[in-house]
């Protein structure tokens, strides 16, 4: 199994903060990415984790994103940074991603869902209830986030399978999505959505990688004592969350992950770019596509 980090779509740019003497002080400013993932495996073809945005949304960003988030979000529209370039990119073709798995169904999660319209998509079942059941709590607010332009083509919108006893490093409710071999799992991250979930990757060397999604979107907010949030994103998550006191508890069971485990678990969130910068530096293998 061989694990790309990708950046599916750029946003504005980004300052660090503290100041010259601050842990950050190195940092520059940097655009805000749509961190994914593309995970090779021999028995499942392409996972794609994540999809950012697609060729549509590059195309025709008010209509697809809608006017108001292209406003504040400020997107590159850059087509090379789809996830559908990047594939083929690496020597694959779009049918070669047989699965797209979600941390939740908000428009720069699920712009690349139409580039890969025979993909299988794998939520947390309280997102697909939220998106598919009108009388689940937050249905109109999920509904609307889970842009038509994105689920016009009828996604293979598939809730992974939580058996109510699954814990992964003591967070409950971790769900299997259905038909993958390699070793995957949702893990409820709540606050941001309905069923907001992180994604668990079990790496060939026994380790995990955590892709935290928008539970958090500034390492500030993990690292930092007291936790520290960018105020460019702290809007954008305060307008987009369920419920502010999951939330709270979500960031403090992420602490803790990363206080108790850093030698097992790697987190990461999903638009945080100095993350991004690290963790797709570290990764320089060569793809096995070419096909």
């Amino acid at each position: 199994m061989r694990i790309h980090h990708l950046n599916c779509g750029s946003l504005r740019t980004i300052p660090p903060l503290g100041g010259p003497s601050a842990p950050d002080a190195a940092q520059r400013e940097l655009p805000a990415v749509c961190h994914c993932l593309l995970i090779e495996t021999d028995a499942d073809g392409l996972v794609l984790v994540d999809t950012g945005l697609g060729t549509a949304d590059l195309r025709r960003p008010d209509r697809a994103l809608g006017a108001e988030w292209v406003a504040y979000a400020r997107p590159v529209l850059d087509p090379r940074e789809s996830a559908l370039h990047q594939v083929t990119r690496l020597g694959y073709q779009a049918q070669d991603v047989r699965h797209i798995v979600l941390t939740h169904l908000h428009r720069d999660h699920t712009g690349g869902l139409a580039d890969f319209p025979h993909a299988r998509v794998h939520v947390h079942p309280d997102e697909y209830r939220a998106v598919t059941d009108p009388s689940a709590a937050h249905h109109r607010h999920s509904l609307d986030r889970f842009m038509p332009a994105h689920r016009a083509h009828g996604p293979l919108l598939s809730p992974a399978t939580a058996d109510g006893h699954t814990t992964w490093f003591g967070l409950p409710g971790a769900a299997r999505p259905q038909g993958l071999g390699c070793e995957l799992l949702l893990v409820p991250l709540p606050g941001h959505s309905a069923g907001h979930a992180g994604v668990a990757v079990r790496t060939d060397d026994g380790r995990w990688l955590f892709h935290a999604g928008d539970a958090y979107t500034y390492h500030g907010e993990l690292e930092r004592t007291p936790p520290l949030a960018h105020p460019v994103f702290e809007p954008v998550q305060q307008g987009a969350q369920t419920d502010a006191a999951a939330r709270t508890a979500t960031l403090d069971r992420l602490r803790a992950l990363v206080r108790d485990h850093p030698d097992e678990v790697t987190v990461f969130s999903a638009h945080d770019p100095w993350e991004y910068a690290r963790l797709a530096a570290a990764v320089s293998a060569p793809s096995r596509g070419g096909r």
